[in-house]
């Protein structure tokens, strides 16, 4: 990459933090309006999950996505958006019956978990690149090898970016095969996930590591999560990477100090132009990451 770094916000996320924190997004018209602030504060690209109104839990609902994209677009903000197609991986188990599903499994195959995104066309979509054992007790996040194959292909007849959610090593290899089958079109787009327990460590070395992994000509991306993601971003920046921020990862710009999608971007456009880097603007980065006109 050129001296340009991209910034994405990543909005809201799935997890149980809208009773953490007052200024985590719900409804499509909050979402819409922190993608906007998110954009004025200098992010070139924003992640957008949507939520069930009445619980605040994360949704597959098309509609929602619907709204959000519309809002933004109304708007006239100029912005890449990245739309999640992670949701509809989950899987709770029955610890003394694993064959039985619990409360809060959430699991479809790989081309259903992407009829938004087949309806809006978004720049980029995501696709997590493996199965893992999410946070502690019987959760366990669910994306196979055909599923990751047949959501590839899908995202690749309709002209949409994928970002190759990276939770571990494993992933990684995995994602350079479906390159190697054809599967994702150059550039590929890599997002190396730290901290999300039981992924990759937030390890600077780590980090070095799946970077020497990634394939020549790769665009790429890193956050972590909690404390640890604004640190994050001056390593990632130094390393030559593109940033993530927002309130999907970490809630605080401080200890005990909450924050806002633009006040975390604000600060992520803080650290990066202090090392001497410029961030990149929503057309530098559709140029770097050989993204479609739409």
């Amino acid at each position: 990459m050129g001296n340009e770094v991209i910034i994405t916000a990543a909005l809201t996320g799935a997890g149980d933090t809208t009773g953490k924190s007052e200024f985590v997004p719900v409804t499509p018209e909050q979402i819409a309006k922190s993608a906007v602030e998110a954009a004025e504060a200098g992010a070139a690209v924003v992640h957008i999950h949507v939520r069930n109104i009445e619980t605040g839990q994360g949704s597959r609902d098309v509609s929602l996505y619907r709204e959000v994209v519309e809002r933004i677009k109304e708007t006239g903000i100029d912005v890449v958006i990245n739309l999640t197609a992670g949701m509809g991986g989950d899987l709770v188990i029955d610890a003394d019956d694993p064959l039985k599903p619990v409360d809060g499994t959430d699991l479809v195959n790989g081309l259903e978990r992407l009829p938004h995104v087949e309806e809006l066309l978004p720049d980029i979509c995501t696709l997590d690149c493996g199965s893992l054992n999410f946070g502690e007790g019987s959760q366990l996040y669910i994306s196979t090898p055909d599923m990751l194959r047949a959501g590839a292909k899908r995202i690749q007849e309709l002209g949409v970016k994928p970002e190759l959610e990276i939770f571990d090593t494993g992933n990684l290899w995995f994602a350079t095969k479906l390159i190697e089958e054809g599967l994702i079109d150059a550039p590929p787009l890599f997002q190396l996930c730290a901290g999300i327990p039981w992924g990759a460590p937030p390890d600077p070395g780590l980090l070095q590591a799946m970077v020497n992994m990634l394939p020549a000509g790769a665009n790429w991306a890193s956050f972590a999560i909690g404390r640890d993601q604004l640190r994050w971003v001056g390593l990632t920046a130094a390393l030559g990477g593109n940033v993530r921020v927002g309130l999907e990862d970490n809630l605080y710009l401080s200890r005990g100090v909450k924050a806002t999608n633009g006040q975390l971007v604000e600060r992520a456009v803080t650290i990066v132009e202090g090392m001497g880097m410029k961030v990149a603007t929503p057309d530098q980065a559709r140029e770097q990451l050989g993204l479609q006109k739409r």
